[in-house]
């Protein structure tokens, strides 16, 4: 099997990093990776479209190749799967991401929606992050990836998985829920403030209220689970779809 990482992180980000050596050490797939050149959280699902996109070349062992770019997660993405620097890949992983990815934020975020580009154009994908800012070690994550690669693989074999590892020491991990997507809303703050040459400028900052249902990512994170979310790319309405044929077909 042919595994293309990427992040929203970096190409160095220690989580990426962290999942490749640990994929090697105790898998036998073929690896490649594909990430931005730099940090591109938050980016979303955005493309570079009036800009070129350079790259970078590293070796990796076994004679794997991989490559930094100068744009976004999804422009990564689209670079390897359609632009034919790597073989066609039979699995994503975006990450390990630095930080959540939990309920709605995933709207946001450039590791989710790295997947999600997988998926449009046809690849399994999963994506994974580590709940917390401050822990930064990765390495129990990245060993349980690599650990249930083959039953994730077999339960993912054409959508999107997005899973969310709690931010502690494995010791304190209480086992894996399924959930769904709960939601994040932030009571956002723009702070107004006056730079040295009199422009005006603005930082983004507020507090995150979380819904904590019992069957959601977020709660599932909060009671120290693991979270596995299965997504896809459809965003369609269908409870109402029916109703709004029968108001506008005539």
């Amino acid at each position: 099997m042919h595994i293309l990482l990427t992040n929203d992180d970096g190409y160095h980000a220690d989580g990426i990093q962290s999942l490749y050596r640990k994929l090697r050490a105790h898998t036998e797939h073929q690896i490649s990776i594909v990430a931005p050149e730099g940090q591109r959280s938050a980016t979303g699902h955005s493309i570079t479209l009036f800009h070129p996109l350079f790259i970078t070349e590293y070796d990796l062992e076994r004679n794997e190749k991989g490559y930094a770019i100068s744009g976004t997660p999804s422009d990564c993405v689209k670079l390897a799967i359609q632009g034919g620097i790597i073989p066609k890949p039979d699995l994503l992983i975006s990450g390990i991401n630095q930080g959540s990815n939990l309920g709605t934020d995933i709207f946001y975020s450039g590791t989710v929606s790295s997947a999600m580009e997988g998926v449009i154009l046809g690849v399994p994908s999963i994506a994974v992050s580590v709940a917390s800012f401050e822990f930064v070690d990765f390495g129990p994550s990245a060993i349980y990836i690599a650990q249930h690669l083959d039953s994730l693989v077999q339960s993912n074999r054409a959508g999107l998985m997005n899973i969310n590892f709690p931010g502690k020491p494995s010791s304190e991990w209480q086992g894996l829920k399924v959930t769904r997507l709960g939601k994040t809303v932030y009571d956002n703050v723009f702070e107004r403030r006056i730079d040295p040459r009199g422009r005006t400028y603005y930082w983004q900052c507020g507090e995150r209220i979380r819904d904590l249902e019992e069957d959601t990512d977020l709660r599932a994170i909060q009671d120290n689970y693991i979270s596995i979310s299965p997504m896809h790319s459809d965003l369609t309405d269908f409870k109402s779809l029916e109703s709004w044929k029968k108001l506008f077909t005539h």
